[in-house]
């Protein structure tokens, strides 16, 4: 009887629900953190172009992301511990007030170095914030709200990707990139004096483990070995960063299947495993993916575009995600499989589309400037098509008693991806030329060569899948009916 109540009660629940009097600050509060964290990454993205411009840095135009999402990995795996630690709102002002530190020492940054540190703390705070809005969505609302919450939450992510740009391009077309990041403090002191109106102060720190700080940095070493390796000038010192974070990598995996706490679940690391596999497909979509922070550049530099232009170009493949996403995302039984392969491999014609239209058409061109947006649009709907799917094969793969952990972990997984992908995007345009004299020509060369290596990766998932299926059919045949 109870269950047959509570099962109505949650059906019943509309929207109108989450947003009355007692819900209603509460559901702002926690879209209005997401939403911080994500509309700075577009806009950071949007404005990068017209930093590099002002205070240079152009070899390390990636570290801006890499930095950023790693220190995002950090404050997302700390927040379960500062929660517990400090109670939600104390937490929540934490990851605030962080953030606003990063926020203020970006916009007074005279040198790329600086805006570095700035970008990394920002990254952390934002982290906490991302994190601690989809746990807290528990705390403060019934169980029957719990779903519109999280489509709210979630849906902040397509609304910062028109946001951000925008805030972003407005002031760099007017050379004031730096009242951009100023602008998001007075969304951070909002959200910090609502936060602390509405949000419950009570601690529960039963359950919840250390840290992995072994882990996380051995995490941290590879990422940076990557991004150092990509600035040197000698080709043998480009490998060596690479292979140094291979050692790291492998460290980690090592730390992980025999220490706790763990990062990932049991079997995350072994790609002929179904939930290794799944892991290893998702990481390569989301670093083909990671092409997306230098298109701003490219389009301004290459094509001629205004930085509020070269923006929503960018947006182009998180519109793609989305569309498609909601779209597919009904689709079950047998039919997963080939939808899956279908998004791979439209990612893969994609990016060689980008990489043939950038060295074959004419940069000013109408016609080249529209197949640009119709490749990055196909890059998007092609993860998207199976991004929803390959989320609920990780969910049914879950190793008994690691539920919770496998549910963490999809944004963990994401954002190292994201990391690894921006640390190897700023290696590839580094090595083709980008820092040239000539500016134009060398960005013409990054972007061919960026776009035609990157489309590796969704060649490596397309293999991967197709192998697996193989072997689910081997299964399938082998066994006596």
């Amino acid at each position: 009887m109870n269950n047959t109540t509570t099962s109505n009660k949650i059906q019943e629940a509309t929207w109108s629900d989450l947003f009355s009097k007692d819900n209603a600050l509460k559901a702002v509060i926690l879209a209005l953190g997401v939403m911080l964290h994500a509309t700075n990454v577009y806009l950071a993205t949007t404005i990068m172009p017209s930093i590099v411009k002002e205070i240079g840095g152009l070899e390390y135009y990636a570290w801006n992301t890499t930095l950023f999402v790693v220190a995002s990995v950090i404050g997302s795996v700390l927040s379960a511990n500062q929660m517990a630690s400090h109670g939600p709102k104390r937490a929540y002002q934490i990851g605030i007030v962080i953030f606003s530190i990063g926020t203020v020492i970006c916009t007074f940054a005279p040198s790329m170095p600086i805006l570095l540190v700035g970008r990394f703390i920002q990254g952390f705070g934002g982290g906490l914030l991302f994190a601690l809005s989809y746990a807290m969505i528990r705390l403060v609302f019934t169980e029957n709200l719990w779903s519109r919450a999280m489509a709210l939450v979630s849906g902040m992510w397509g609304i910062s990707a028109f946001s951000g740009p925008f805030i972003g391009g407005v002031f760099a077309e007017h050379a004031h990139w730096r009242w951009a990041f100023a602008f998001l403090l007075f969304f951070c002191l909002f959200i910090f004096v609502t936060a602390s109106i509405v949000l419950p102060k009570h601690r529960n720190s039963d359950g919840v483990q250390a840290p992995p700080y072994l882990k996380l940095l051995l995490l941290i070493l590879a990422v940076l070995a990557v991004s150092i390796g990509s600035v040197q000038k000698s080709g043998a010192e480009n490998v060596l960063g690479v292979l140094v974070a291979l050692l790291f990598l492998v460290l980690l995996i090592l730390t992980e299947k025999r220490y706790n706490p763990r990062l990932l679940p049991s079997g995350a690391y072994t790609i002929s495993s179904a939930l290794g596999s799944t892991y290893a497909v998702m990481v390569l979509l989301t670093i083909a993916t990671s092409i997306e922070i230098y298109v701003p550049y490219f389009a301004q530099v290459v094509n001629g575009f205004s930085p509020l232009g070269a923006g929503y170009l960018t947006v182009l493949i998180a519109f793609g995600w989305t569309l498609s996403s909601i779209t597919f995302s009904g689709y079950k039984g047998n039919s997963v499989n080939k939808i899956i392969i279908l998004g791979a491999s439209l990612m893969f014609l994609g990016l060689l589309g980008l990489a043939y239209i950038t060295a074959t058409g004419s940069q000013a061109s109408t016609l080249t400037i529209f197949f640009t947006g119709l490749f990055l649009l196909a890059i998007g709907a092609g993860i998207g098509m199976g991004w929803p799917h390959l989320l609920t094969r990780v969910f049914s793969l879950a190793p008994t008693g690691q539920e919770n952990m496998t549910s963490a972990s999809v944004t963990t997984v994401q954002l190292i991806a994201t990391s690894f992908g921006a640390s190897l995007a700023g290696l590839v345009t580094n090595l083709s030329g980008i820092a040239d004299s000539s500016k134009q020509l060398g960005a013409i060369n990054a972007s061919i060569v960026l776009y035609g290596s990157f489309a590796i990766a969704p060649l490596l998932a397309l293999l991967i899948l197709i192998l697996t299926l193989r072997q689910i059919k081997r299964k399938t045949t082998a066994t006596p009916h």
